[in-house]
């Protein structure tokens, strides 16, 4: 297999596409907010996965600026990566083979969008302007495959707690930038328990029951809207702790959902299916 054979493959086609994709006017209304499962450097040997991605942003349209929250930065106090065009990416992974590490993705300044984001925080929640971070993996990975002409500006948010309410009130104020045409994105993995993963997971893609039992149990709340039982998921969800021994796969959903105009409304499934036996389920606002 060639390392990233299936993007080299989906980019000619993707590129031309994306040449022709409707930027967002305010006559569209808000953007929808997104979770995604970000799938790290295999993402780009998938070719099916990498086309629904790419169609999932070509449906929707063109955002003017995309704030993202990965599983991979946590810190605090709240933190924005650097704004500068071009500011390198975070290749936080490791054992894969050279080509993942040489793979780009410049998108263009976006100090405004970071003077946007400080401003909508409250004094309770200030925002630390990082002079160097980049994009990490969470968010570039996924970014090529959706946006692959690099040339809308992005930012990336860190995680700053593990607590859904917080989380919640994060997304909440980060709300007034749907309307400007801005996407907001909570990037993680429904189920990540990469400590578990088995050679028949690996090699077949078997699927654990406690992989596949905590995403009918997250697909069932998202259904209905029920935050408060998404939130309960280190006590009452099945699966746990296997499904996701640490939170931050699973937490960015409280960005998204927290930047609805509605986050007790249920939310579009937009992606589902499993990589590697890990729940690929991804999803939008739907108010």
């Amino acid at each position: 297999m060639i390392p990233a054979g299936a993007y080299d493959a989906f980019l000619p086609e993707a590129l031309t596409k994306a040449r022709t994709h409707r930027a967002w006017i305010p006559a569209d209304g808000a953007l929808p907010a997104l979770y995604l499962s970000h799938g790290a450097p295999p993402l780009f040997d998938d070719g099916p996965w990498l086309r629904q991605l790419f169609d999932w942003a070509q449906a929707l349209p063109k955002p003017r600026g995309i704030v993202i929250v990965s599983a991979h930065w946590e810190t605090a106090p709240l933190s924005l990566s650097a704004p500068a065009a071009n500011t390198p990416l975070v290749y936080d992974f490791g054992g894969f083979h050279p080509r993942y590490y040489e793979m780009e993705y410049g998108t263009p300044d976006a100090t405004t969008l970071a003077r946007r984001v400080a401003a909508a925080m409250p004094d309770t929640e200030p925002v630390h302007q990082h002079p160097s971070r980049g994009l990490d993996h969470g968010a570039w990975v996924p970014l090529m495959a959706m946006y692959p002409l690099a040339d809308i500006p992005v930012l990336q948010l860190s995680l700053p707690t593990h607590d859904p309410a917080r989380l919640l009130d994060i997304g909440a104020r980060l709300r007034p930038l749907r309307q400007e045409g801005v996407l907001v994105i909570g990037s993680g993995f429904m189920t990540h328990g990469l400590p578990f993963v088995t050679r028949e997971m690996f090699l077949h893609g078997t699927v654990p029951a406690w992989s596949a039992d905590f995403d009918a149990w997250v697909a069932d709340a998202l259904a209905r809207g029920d935050v408060d039982t998404l939130a309960s998921y280190r006590d009452h969800a099945p699966g746990m702790p296997y499904a996701h021994p640490t939170p931050d796969h699973y937490i960015p959903l409280f960005v998204t959902l927290g930047a609805a105009d509605r986050p007790d409304h249920p939310v579009d499934t937009t992606i589902d299916g499993y990589m590697m036996g890990f729940s690929k389920r991804s999803f939008q606002t739907t108010a």
